[in-house]
Parts: structure tokens; sequence; C-alpha cells
């Protein structure tokens, strides 16, 4: 998609089109003044021969170049991304007793740590990944490392607790990003908290104030809602039901200016982390492309001039 950095100079653009306007009139009016001769025959011999619908070629050459400067006056620019240096993403996954549930086969619990696993398999090996694990209390598994293979064995060691405590998960999230080195560079690094949570916050600090804390970071937390609102897990021999907080998990994506998703099977879930591996640690920087258009217009012009040499004897 072509964006332009200085659009205002798009008002160039009016010019030509007047031009162009102008041009069409004056054709109209040449052809409405040759009607006027009655005798059609002798003009036809006297006149020297017109190069007839080649010149409107030349014409249009011209101004197509007219109008491609103009533009290119307005700085065209595409989006490219590229990887950023630093670059430092947080697992934070909920490991509360509602994750035995049932209704997402096998069960939530395996098919996040599956889809978790893939999840660091894809991402490349350059950014920085930590592991967060939250029920009752949140804690840093793995502090922020470029080892990969340490987060991959630590998930598939994870063990289900009582309670949820995702606020808790969000600062425990930031104090781990929080210790990744400067290696010379200044200020914090740009980092992402990924956060999956099946259930409703139930001990700890609040997602607002989690949220607050977050934003002033300028860390984004993208929140994903795993399992459906018909979950059950039976405890002491009672079935519980245990349906997804989906409104919470979305205000807190929202106010940290991350992204929220649901996901209700294995396969839903693997499909947000593959979207969301191709997105962190990425920026999206403009890169102007007026040069094409200089080249452009150029090429149009050349071939204005040429064409109208070689058909008239004269320039446009």
């Amino acid at each position: 998609m072509i964006r332009f950095l200085s659009p205002w100079w798009l008002l160039l653009v009016l010019p030509v089109l007047l031009l162009a306007a102008a041009y069409v009139v004056a054709q109209v009016r040449r052809k409405t003044f040759a009607v006027r001769f009655t005798n059609v025959a002798l003009l036809a011999k006297l006149a020297p021969r017109s190069p007839g619908w080649r010149r409107h070629v030349t014409a249009g050459a011209f101004l197509l170049c007219l109008l491609v400067l103009a533009t290119g006056m307005a700085k065209p620019s595409t989006e490219v991304r590229e990887p950023l240096e630093r670059a430092t993403i947080v697992l934070a996954l909920d490991v509360s007793l509602s994750m035995q549930a049932t209704d997402v086969e096998p069960d939530r619990f395996a098919a996040m740590q599956d889809a978790a696993k893939l999840f660091v398999k894809e991402l490349p090996d350059s950014y920085n990944l930590g592991l967060v694990a939250f029920a009752k209390n949140a804690a840093v598994i793995v502090s922020p490392t470029k080892e990969h293979r340490q987060v991959t064995q630590a998930i598939g060691n994870l063990r289900l607790q009582e309670s949820t405590a995702i606020g808790e998960a969000v600062f425990a999230s930031l104090q781990a990003i929080a210790s990744v080195p400067a290696d010379g560079a200044a200020g914090p690094p740009p980092a992402r908290i990924v956060l999956l949570s099946d259930g409703f916050n139930t001990f700890g600090r609040g997602p607002d104030q989690a949220a607050e804390a977050a934003a002033t970071a300028n860390v984004p937390v993208s929140t994903i809602a795993f399992g459906t609102q018909e979950g059950v897990v039976e405890l002491d021999g009672r079935p519980i039901p245990v349906p997804v907080d989906r409104d919470t998990l979305a205000a807190l994506a929202d106010s940290t200016k991350g992204r929220y998703y649901e996901a209700v099977s294995a396969d839903e879930l693997k499909d947000v982390y593959r979207d969301l591996g191709s997105s962190v640690g990425y920026r999206t920087r403009p890169h102007e492309i007026t040069q094409w258009f200089a080249g452009l217009a150029l090429l149009l012009g050349f071939a204005a001039g040429a064409l109208s040499l070689l058909w008239t004897s004269r320039l446009p």
C-alpha cells in the first residue's frame, strides 16, 4: 500500500488535470473550426498531412509525465517490516485448575502446552523469550533468553495449581522484561507480553492495575481467551463451571495497545500463536519510493519527446 509523507503536495495534481482538460477542449474546438470550411476536399489537399492519433499519444505521455512528477512531490512511500533489535517476548501462561476442563481436546492444559511449544519453535532465534506461569501467584519460570530450548522444556514441566492471578502475571512479566541487559543500548528493550488465560482473576492485584503499569512501561499485552463458555471441572466430586472471562482479557489488551484473541480449540490456539509470531518483535516503518516516481516521469518525458520528434519533427 502506497502512502504519502507530504500529502499536501498532491494539490499539484490539480493544475495537471486542468491542463489535460484544456487539451481536450482545444481538440474539440479544432474539429469544430475545421468543419466550417465548405470545401472539405479542397481543405484536405491544401492542409499538410496531420499526425492524427499520434499527436494524442505524445500529449498523453507528456501529461502523464507531469502527473507522476506532481505525485512524486508528495513523497510516496511503502511500509516495510524490520526486526527489532533486543526484542523481548514474555509468555504468561495460566496454570490454574480450570485448565483441566475437557471442552478443548484433549484438555485445555495439554492443548495450551502443545501450542505454546509450537510458538517457541517458530519464533526467530534473535528474540529474547521468557516464561511466566501464574495461578494463585505468578512466577518467572525462565528469564528472557535467546536459549529458547529452556522455555520449551519449562512449558512441558508446568503443573496446575489453585486460583488465577492475571494481574500478578503482568507484573511478573514486566519484572522479567526489566531484567534484560541493556547491551550498550539506551532505554528498555522493545517488548511484548503474550498472556493466555481461561478464567476470571481471583487473586492478587487486578488486571486494571496491571494494565496501567504495562501502559506506563509501554509494553503491549496481547491476550488469548482460551476455552469455551461451557467448560466444567470436577473439584471434590462436584462439577464447577469455568467459563472464560473474555471481557477482562479484551480490556487488558485494548488498554495496553495489544491484541485480543479468542480460541476455542487446539487448532485455533495454534493459529493465534502463528499470527502473534508473525507480528511481535517487528516494527513497520515508511520506505520512501520517490525515486521510482521520478524515474517513471523521466521515462514518460523521454517517450513524449522522442515520439514527437519522430512524428512531427518538433518537441511537444
